[in-house]
């Protein structure tokens, strides 16, 4: 078993798109011999509810509040005028599984895509039409990805997913969990500007 940095996150988590250009940074800088594992932890499930607008109103705030603290990063508000908001990330994670099902290259771009959709262009990643364009869009052969994203495989590798970042304790995304080689777990702090800070606990732990 090698060194493993586990990522826990959510396209659709605010906080997760935050941090991601630290998170970038810090892949760049972590030693070969740490490999990285994406685990999709799941938000929000399934919903066809449209999303209270107490909830609304406190996901707006936590934007404005992310890019207050997180500089550079942007949210495009229009998101909340042009779309029927519904609680339901499960779909944007396991439209992340079925791109990556069809060519494992596809993971990170999908991602990428889901959150750029969501957050810059104000298009709503919990309707499957949406996760189906941009699944196209990243090179996934679209009909095959429509009946992949709800099919029963899919559905049980997020749960599966879901059940490993609680066993990690997890209780909130993004985390970072640092497994080494021994197989024993320890939690990193995130820095949501900082990838130093982030890689200096990891060498520590790995020192341990």
């Amino acid at each position: 078993m090698s060194n493993t940095l586990v990522y826990v996150h959510d396209p659709m988590c605010s906080w997760c798109w935050g941090f991601k250009a630290t998170m970038d940074s810090l892949e760049l800088s972590l030693p070969e011999d740490i490999a990285v594992q994406r685990i999709l932890g799941g938000l929000a499930p399934d919903s066809d509810e449209p999303m209270p607008v107490s909830m609304q109103n406190m996901l707006q705030q936590t934007w404005q509040q992310i890019a207050s603290v997180v500089p550079g990063t942007q949210f495009n508000m229009d998101f909340w005028t042009k779309n029927q908001p519904r609680r339901s990330t499960w779909p944007s994670c396991r439209a992340v599984i079925a791109a990556k099902a069809q060519n494992s290259d596809f993971e990170i771009p999908m991602i990428r895509a889901i959150k750029e959709a969501y957050y810059l262009n104000a298009k709503n990643p919990s309707d499957v039409d949406v996760l189906t364009a941009l699944a196209e869009e990243v090179g996934c052969d679209a009909d095959l990805f429509r009946q992949s994203i709800n099919s029963e495989a899919t559905h049980n590798e997020l749960q599966k997913e879901i059940q490993f970042a609680r066993q990690l304790g997890v209780q909130g995304f993004p985390s970072l969990v640092f497994i080494n080689t021994q197989n024993q777990a320890y939690g990193i702090r995130v820095d949501y500007n900082n990838a130093d800070t982030i890689l200096e606990q990891i060498e520590k732990t790995n020192l341990a």
